[in-house]
């Protein structure tokens, strides 16, 4: 239990470290000088440019919807380190997946916070407000921009760390950076297209962490009282 104990104080620090340096980033600016980098009054240059829509995009989608498809099934079909599982674990597995997901999408679909590319900086119509409180007062754009839904994709599966850190640690630490690398990797494409903000990636990233974290406790609650009667 003391491992446990340990182990949950170490990632509660990380989170909230996490939490503090997307604060920070929030309040510097660095959001429209990393997108001046790829736009400007003209648009993004990259913005239909077939690598970032069809392959990152589009076939990123696609794989990931994919892979979330291959790890539903298998709950009753298991394979590779999918077998180091118990049922439930795995079951833990999706739901996570199909969480963050609901988290992200929700969230999305209540903002009002336009993309980039809808920037007047951009040559959109829309003006700079701080993401969060497009929550609250519209920026005169498409909005639904915010957190990133695309990066989602990939972040939907740091659930599982969760699921894999008591049987498997290597594999759930390799799982954890397979899913952070992929998020990243497609928030950054659709950076580059003026989609998304830097923060919106990196929001996205923390809210799916978040969510399976949280289920992870609640998974774990649920348990104690089984393990109490054995």
């Amino acid at each position: 239990m003391s491992k446990k104990i340990a182990s949950d104080a170490r990632l509660a620090l990380a989170t909230g470290a996490a939490l503090l340096l997307l604060l920070a980033w929030e309040g510097s600016g660095l959001d429209l000088r990393l997108a001046a980098l790829a736009g400007g009054p003209a648009g993004f240059a990259l913005r239909e440019h077939w690598l970032l829509v069809d392959v990152l995009h589009q076939g990123g989608r696609l794989l990931a919807w994919l892979l979330m498809l291959l790890v539903s099934l298998g709950l009753w079909w298991p394979q590779g380190p999918l077998r180091r599982l118990a049922w439930s674990q795995r079951l833990q597995l999706v739901l996570s997946g199909w969480l963050a997901v609901l988290v992200v999408s929700l969230l999305k679909g209540a903002s009002s916070t336009s993309c980039p590319w809808d920037l007047q900086q951009f040559g959109g119509v829309a003006r700079y407000v701080p993401h969060w409180l497009g929550f609250w007062r519209g920026d005169g754009g498409g909005g639904h921009c915010f957190p990133a839904g695309h990066a989602s994709a990939g972040f939907a599966f740091v659930g599982g760390y969760f699921a894999f850190r008591g049987v498997a640690p290597a594999i759930a630490r390799r799982w954890l950076c397979a899913a952070l690398a992929a998020g990243l990797l497609l928030g950054l494409s659709q950076q580059l297209r003026g989609a998304h903000f830097m923060s919106h990636t990196l929001w996205s990233a923390l809210l799916c962490w978040l969510s399976a974290w949280a289920l992870d406790g609640m998974w774990r609650l649920r348990r104690r009282p089984l393990a109490g009667q054995s």
